[in-house]
């Protein structure tokens, strides 16, 4: 009888791995384990879809860094857009991920170093410092604008007549009314009687 034979790969654990042949054995009948161990990098385990021809093809590569818009504390020119970055990227990094993500022209790129402070302590009177980031100033290409975006804009329209936000205002001007101090107690509260 002639001895089947393959060969099945089992994970161990992240980077071993064993191999089994099964063949007809006199003391197993079926298997036959050898104790090869054979180091194998954990990225050479992933399983990656076969490319296909055709469109679309269905792979997403995202970025290994994350942007952060930031508002200015002091007053940019209007082709100036803020950014903290990853202490890792660069500014050539910076311009790739602006120009071939978000399709953003791109000018010239300042960066610089923020320490971060270390004035707050803890409960055992350690001083604790903020971990350091980079700035990035983008300067955008001739011709191009930015204004930051007005996330909560104020309401200038008064509320409709009956409408929900007419009664809390109301409600609210009431509650200060009543909550106000008698000018004749001489800014002593109710509580402490006289």
């Amino acid at each position: 009888m002639m001895a089947q034979t393959f060969t099945r790969v089992q994970v161990v654990s992240h980077c071993w791995l064993f191999k089994a042949q099964m063949s007809s054995s006199a003391h197993h009948p079926g298997w036959e384990w050898t104790s090869e161990r054979v180091n194998v990098s954990f990225f050479s385990l992933l399983s990656f879809p076969i490319y296909q021809l055709g469109n679309p093809q269905l792979r997403i590569f995202r970025p290994n860094w994350f942007l952060t818009l930031v508002r200015p504390g002091k007053e940019q020119p209007p082709d100036t857009v803020q950014f903290r970055v990853p202490m890792e990227m660069t500014k050539y990094d910076v311009k790739n991920y602006l120009e071939k993500i978000y399709n953003v022209p791109v000018g010239v790129i300042r960066t610089r170093i923020q320490f971060g402070s270390n004035k707050k302590r803890n409960h055992l009177n350690q001083k604790v410092k903020k971990p350091d980031y980079k700035v990035a100033y983008v300067q955008l290409a001739q011709g191009q604008t930015f204004t930051f975006p007005d996330l909560f804009p104020e309401k200038t329209q008064a509320p409709a007549e009956g409408s929900m936000e007419e009664m809390q205002d109301k409600f609210m001007e009431d509650e200060k009314q009543r909550q106000k101090l008698d000018p004749r107690r001489g800014g002593v509260t109710e509580w402490f009687g006289l």
